[in-house]
């Protein structure tokens, strides 16, 4: 029997770059909290592997957070960002069909957290950003598009 692959969402990662981390440690726990209020899941924190003197970054400093979402909760975060948080962007046509990776894989970065409703504004101690990679199972940009389509991702047509 020949099995037929059925395309779906592997993962998703959201991670949010802590620069400042380098001097402010409550940087990162302010930044950890506000992914695990958007993600309902707690963050890794990824320290910096090499020392770069000119940004005064030493080794093993916490430089940035990640979460990888799969099933319910991959799910019920992408329905957020499709629905609610996408939309609540400033200017927002849709997204560009060019941020898929050849793969498959579609990348989008959001310059604000506070497009999602669960953040608290007035407890944010700063505006950022964070980055978005949705993981197909696909391997064409096009068959992941069509999938992504289907689950409701606002894409720009024109």
């Amino acid at each position: 029997m020949n099995k037929i692959k059925r395309n779906q969402i592997k993962k998703v990662i959201v991670s949010m770059g802590v620069g400042e981390g380098v001097q402010n440690k409550a940087a990162v726990e302010a930044a950890g909290r506000d992914i695990m209020t958007i993600t309902g899941q707690k963050p890794k924190v990824c320290r910096a592997r090499v020392s770069i003197s000119e940004f005064k970054l030493i080794k093993g400093t916490p430089i940035g957070l990640k979460v990888t979402l799969r099933g319910r909760q991959m799910e019920a975060f992408l329905q957020k960002l499709f629905r609610i948080a996408l939309p609540r962007l400033r200017d927002f046509q849709g997204l560009s069909i060019k941020s898929f990776d050849g793969q498959g894989n579609y990348n989008l970065g959001i310059t604000e957290q506070i497009v999602f409703p669960e953040i608290d504004t007035s407890k944010i101690d700063k505006v950022r950003g964070l980055q978005v990679t949705i993981v197909t199972n696909t391997d064409s940009d096009k068959e992941a598009q069509k999938l992504l389509e289907e689950l409701g991702m606002p894409f720009e047509h024109g």
